[in-house]
């Protein structure tokens, strides 16, 4: 293989994995992600792994028990900014019927440049638990830069227990805290899977 080839394939990888606008808001638009949640894409590619070593990927499809635990987020963060978290269903309890649009999962506020495990956590992570007979259900990944460390008055929601999660808007928290557009972001879809009854009974859930 010629170098002069190999540099060409290393290009078109590194566009597909780290994205950029053209990518990312566009396969969100493709999702019905714009205008579900959010009303403008963002920019970046927000990278994120679990456990397992299964990253998401804009889309592809990844089970319960893949996602349960808490993933690694990574993204270029500036010195002396902060950052906000989100991770939320809009297809809740189904991408037809989604009454309980949005359906929080994660929350975290005030992360440090890029030190995640330094932030404030407002909702505690739940891994996707879609219930059965439901379809694949959208879980949205965005990165939100503040423009200064915040006072946040929100509820603490704590990872046993589903209260206060259904009902949450990206789009007015984001417009409440004028935190903009997300400036990262990343996907996956998921449907029901043998995990679920399990993290059904952490929650204290009785769909």
């Amino acid at each position: 293989m010629s170098r002069i080839y190999l540099v060409f394939l290393l290009l078109i990888r590194s566009s597909y994995v780290f994205g950029d606008e053209t990518d990312v808001e566009k396969i969100m638009k493709d999702h019905q992600i714009i205008p579900d949640v959010i009303d403008k894409g963002p920019k970046d590619f927000l990278k994120i792994t679990y456990n397992d070593k299964k990253e998401v990927n804009l889309g592809a499809e990844l089970t319960p028990t893949q996602t349960k635990d808490e993933p690694v987020v990574e993204w270029n963060g500036e010195a002396n900014a902060y950052y906000t978290l989100i991770m939320t269903d809009p297809d809740a309890p189904s991408r037809r019927e989604h009454q309980l649009r949005e359906w929080q999962h994660w929350m975290v506020v005030n992360i440090p440049d890029k030190a995640l495990n330094k932030g404030e956590v407002l909702t505690a992570y739940v891994g996707s638990g879609p219930p059965k007979e439901t379809g694949l259900h959208r879980y949205v990944f965005l990165l939100y830069k503040q423009p200064e460390k915040l006072h946040f008055i929100e509820p603490y929601l704590y990872n046993n227990s589903t209260k206060g999660r259904s009902g949450f808007s990206t789009l007015k928290f984001a417009r409440k805290y004028k935190l903009g557009q997300p400036i990262a972001g990343n996907f996956y879809q998921s449907q029901y899977d043998n995990y679920v009854p399990q993290l059904y009974k952490q929650l204290g859930f009785n769909p």
